[in-house]
């Protein structure tokens, strides 16, 4: 179990949504925005590669043997697909390089639409394809016009004549129209951000850059020998065996995953069907939680802590009696004791289901330790308490001075700010503190607080 539990902290959540999105896309119809934006993508493609094939004609001539090889190379490649970071990628470089050296230049768009073409009409076959998403094919071409117009130009040399800065600048050229390609398409699409697709490219270029010399390796293969071409075919074999292996294992984790989700919102739940209050409250928490997590630029394994800690802080509630937790006045010495024991009490439970929630546990454990170390259970202090614990203490305070009790009124918000200012450092982690405040401020916009 901790292998599996270590795994699926490796799959950040957003990058398991986006890969979640993009598996699903592929399954459902084109919708009529889609198809206009693919429609407008795609036909500027086919224009562009028609006009470098008319326009930028070179001395190479064009033999029909390698253009097969050459097309069937790639339209292979396109079925291989695995996922790397947030997106699915292809090891089409392997076949594109070579075509660029073996084909005429200017017509190697051409050839690239017709194998990506090849590939979706064999998905939409034997995987269930959305048949509309073949006229995808020229949308996810653009990557060869860069290179084809450079080498076009430059007078078509064979692979054992080019030089080292041409070879880099084809390759600049095919990341840059790319990417201008891409973005143009997603904003047509309405889907990724300017950041996300930042994001997602890195991956991508990261796997084309990495795939490119061994492309020129089969290029150099292939010159004088056009069945080197196939040379590439084993390696296409043995990285698919690999991604359905990689996205059985993240099958799995996304499965995991959600099911430890599920697990903490049904604690949730049962907290506030215990005590409305409590439930509510600790719902409260993760908002003001969450947000200032993401402020202090915590990475995804501790914001998922924060989130889930945050829900369950309380948990171990459950566990006192409900005439206590209510009580309408002081606690006396006895009391206080008992219910100080519902953080150990919580982590006890959250480890009876182990895996991702014993982490949980430990948060959930120091969410009330002090900053100056008076605090409970282990008087814990500073940097000795887990970051997500110091979060969700500041958080559940200041909810809590805002919040309508039976025995006392909700404190104004900049009284309860003010409350926060003054214990940074003792009571709370004055970073926290900070962080929280500003964002406070900037919800409720305060007079008496600007």
């Amino acid at each position: 179990m901790e292998d599996v539990v270590n795994a699926t902290e490796s799959v950040p959540q957003g990058i398991q949504r986006l890969l979640i999105e993009s598996r699903g896309r592929g399954l459902r119809a084109v919708a009529a925005r889609e198809r206009r934006a693919e429609l407008t993508v795609g036909g500027a493609f086919v224009i562009a590669a028609v006009a470098i094939a008319v326009l930028v004609p070179t001395d190479r001539p064009l033999d029909w043997t390698d253009a097969l090889l050459a097309t069937f190379s790639l339209a292979v490649a396109s079925l291989v697909i695995f996922e790397v970071g947030s997106v699915h990628s292809f090891p089409t470089q392997v076949a594109f390089v070579p075509m660029l050296f073996v084909l005429p230049p200017e017509l190697v768009p051409l050839f690239v639409l017709a194998g990506l073409a090849a590939g979706k009409v064999t998905t939409a076959i034997v995987q269930q394809l959305a048949p509309g998403r073949v006229m995808m094919a020229a949308g996810d071409a653009w990557f060869s016009i860069g290179p084809s117009l450079l080498l076009a130009a430059a007078g078509a040399p064979a692979a054992t004549e080019v030089g080292a800065l041409l070879l880099l600048a084809a390759l600049g050229s095919q990341f840059l129209v790319e990417s201008i390609a891409s973005g143009a398409r997603e904003r047509l699409h309405g889907h990724a951000s300017v950041s996300e697709q930042a994001v997602e490219s890195r991956w991508i270029y990261v796997v084309d850059t990495l795939l490119a010399p061994v492309g020129f390796a089969i290029a150099l293969a292939a010159t004088g020998r056009p069945w080197a071409l196939l040379l590439s075919l084993p390696l296409f074999m043995l990285l698919l065996v690999f991604a359905r292996e990689r996205t059985a294992r993240l099958q799995s984790l996304f499965e995991l995953s959600s099911a430890y989700r599920g697990t903490a919102h049904v604690l949730g739940d049962m907290i506030e069907h215990d005590d409305t209050y409590t439930g509510t409250h600790s719902r409260s928490v993760v908002e003001h939680a969450v947000a200032v997590a993401a402020e202090l630029g915590l990475d995804e394994r501790r914001r998922r802590n924060v989130e889930f800690g945050a829900l369950l802080h309380d948990v171990g509630k459950v566990a006192i009696p409900k005439a206590l937790i209510n009580k309408p006045g002081p606690l006396d010495e006895r009391e206080w004791m008992l219910i100080r024991t519902h953080t150990v009490e919580g982590q006890r439970m959250l480890e009876k289901i182990g895996g991702l929630m014993s982490e949980i546990g430990l948060v959930v454990r120091s969410s009330h330790e002090r900053y100056d170390g008076d605090g409970y259970p282990d008087g814990l202090a500073g940097e000795a308490i887990p970051i997500e614990s110091r979060i969700i203490f500041a958080c559940d305070a200041f909810n809590a001075m805002t919040t309508d009790r039976a025995y006392r009124s909700a404190m104004p918000v900049e009284d309860a700010v003010a409350e926060l200012e003054a214990n940074a450092g003792g009571q709370f982690d004055p970073d926290v503190v900070a962080t929280l405040v500003r964002q406070v401020r900037e919800r409720y916009g305060t007079p008496a607080l600007v």
